[in-house]
Order: structure tokens, then C-alpha cells, then sequence
């Protein structure tokens, strides 16, 4: 039996997927909650296989709820039920652990192979969720670690713009001719989406490139 808890704040709303997924012989509903609060101490009371969770409740959202309770029981399996389209959300719902992510408008029996899908380990997100997934989390990374994009040559210039060189002066340091010096330049400038050399000096002294606390 597949054990099911259903977190929406509208009692109609789970009463009807409750009478969906019980008439189904594998799976069963062992609790339900209109809040994130009652959720969150109900669930790991009950330990069900998979959680059906409302991306918005009153008191907070199914988000919180799913990397909440993950943090308590590791193998329950969420499955976000929203009404709306969300990027956003639905970025947050992978990020906290969620295995599907389904919209209100599914029909009964895509809801209930969605809730079996999940519960067999199987993620339910389509291939262009996925890819813009991959393109966030990149993002992010670069985001936490701007100097990522730069090669090791790249780096160590723009340690020298931070202490204040010309191209002429990293030239020398470095035994390369000041054009080259300048197409570095004007390269770690667009890694960096950066127009001018001040901004990259700045950064450079920010972080303390090359010179981890």
C-alpha cells in the first residue's frame, strides 16, 4: 500500500483527491492538514510514503512543509499540487527535495499515476522542466562563485588589476605583450558582464583574489 497525507487548505480540495486516491486498491490516505503548521507535526507522526502538498496555505507554503519534513524523514517522497504555473515555485519545490510537481487541472488519473510515479522513486518532471533546472542551478553557482567562468590565467590578471597595474605593468610581471594583456582584459571584463576596469579592480579587492582568508 502506498501511504498518502494531504496538505491543502481547502477541505473540498482534499476531500475530492482523498475519494480519487482511495478508490484506487494500492493506495491509502492516512491523514490530511488545512495548514502548514498542522502538516508539519502531523506528518512525521504518521510517517506516509508520499505527501501530497498545496504550494500555498495559509500559515506558509507546501515548500517550506516538504524541506521541513524531508529534514525529519528522509525517504517521504512530496509531490506539490499547485493551480498555478509557477517557475519560480517550482524551482524552490525541487531545490527543497519534491519529487513532482503537478498543476490542480490534472486529470483524476494522471493525479493518481503521478502519486504512483513518485512513490516508486521516479521523478515527475518533464525534460524542459529539467533543462531550465540545470540552467538556475548554473547560474546560481556562478552567481556564488563570479570568478568561476575565468581561466587560471584570467584570474591572476585580474588580481593585478585589483592591485592597481596597467596592462603595461601585468605585461612585464607576466612576459606577455600589452595587447595580449588587453584582449585578457577586455575578455574577464565580458565573463564578468563588466564595462569598465575600476568595477573589475573592485571585485578583485573585494574578494582578495588570490589570497583566501
Amino acid at each position: 500500500m502506498i501511504r498518502v497525507f494531504l496538505v491543502d487548505d481547502h477541505e473540498v480540495v482534499r476531500r475530492g483527491v482523498a475519494a480519487l486516491l482511495e478508490s484506487e486498491g494500492d493506495i491509502e490516505v492516512v491523514g490530511e492538514a488545512g495548514t502548514a503548521e498542522s502538516a508539519v507535526s502531523r506528518i512525521p507522526a504518521l510517517q506516509p510514503d508520499v505527501a501530497v502538498l498545496d504550494v500555498r496555505l495559509p500559515d506558509g507554503n507546501g515548500v517550506d512543509v516538504c524541506r521541513e519534513v524531508r529534514s525529519k524523514l528522509p525517504e517521504l517522497v512530496c509531490l506539490m499540487l499547485t493551480s498555478f504555473a509557477d517557475d519560480d515555485a517550482l524551482f524552490n519545490a525541487v531545490m527543497a527535495g519534491a519529487s513532482g510537481y503537478v498543476l490542480k487541472q490534472i486529470h483524476g488519473s494522471d493525479l493518481v499515476g503521478a502519486v504512483r510515479t513518485v512513490a516508486a522513486g521516479q521523478s515527475l518532471l518533464d525534460p524542459q522542466t529539467t533543462a531550465t533546472m540545470l540552467a538556475r542551478l548554473r547560474e546560481q553557482a556562478t552567481r556564488k562563485d563570479p570568478l568561476q567562468a575565468l581561466s587560471e590565467q584570467e584570474r591572476h590578471i585580474l588580481e593585478l588589476i585589483g592591485e592597481g597595474m596597467t596592462n603595461r605593468q601585468i605585461g612585464e610581471r607576466l612576459y606577455l605583450a600589452e595587447k595580449t594583456v588587453k584582449n585578457y582584459v577586455s575578455n574577464l571584463l565580458a565573463k564578468l558582464s563588466m564595462q569598465r576596469r575600476t568595477q573589475a579592480a573592485a571585485l578583485a579587492a573585494r574578494l582578495k583574489v588570490g589570497h583566501p582568508e
